[in-house]
């Protein structure tokens, strides 16, 4: 699907849904990772996140541009537009847009960050560290006594 027929899609729903003309642009972003869409307040532009239309196919991608179109409209015409705002919520329910989309991304556990271990060599105090240090420059917190690496 290119950007041209995304924008006439876009117009498309935003007359059968809303009964109100879209008059800008709808546009694929493939920087998008985390959200299905955006709004863009400043250029009145919608931006689609194409993975969520190849990954979950047209229903999810209608809904993404029912949820964008809310924020739209809403936006022109002066009213709350954010999701906390009541005039959002009820044009979601109206419209019968999704409040949220699917999920693009799993959540990835990071791998555990390699710690260094340094140990007192007169209380045997561990000291467990993000980050390097210099056992030359720093003393136990205890008792002031010399520390080695692990």
């Amino acid at each position: 699907m290119t950007n041209e027929e995304l924008t006439r899609l876009i117009k498309e729903i935003s007359l059968t849904s809303f009964h109100k003309p879209f008059q800008h642009e709808g546009v694929f972003n493939f920087r998008l990772r985390t959200t299905g869409g955006r709004y863009l307040l400043r250029s009145h532009n919608i931006e689609i996140n194409p993975s969520s239309y190849e990954k979950f196919g047209y229903e999810e991608l209608e809904g993404i541009i029912k949820h964008e179109l809310c924020h739209y409209h809403l936006h022109i015409e002066g009213r709350g537009y954010k999701h906390r705002d009541q005039d959002f919520r009820e044009l979601l329910k109206e419209t019968g847009s999704p409040r949220f989309c699917s999920l693009l991304e799993d959540k990835k556990k990071k791998p555990a960050a390699k710690l260094y271990v340094y140990q007192c060599v007169a209380c045997k105090t561990n000291y467990r560290r993000k980050i390097r240090m210099n056992t030359e420059r720093y003393r136990c917190g205890r008792c002031s006594g010399k520390l080695t690496a692990q």
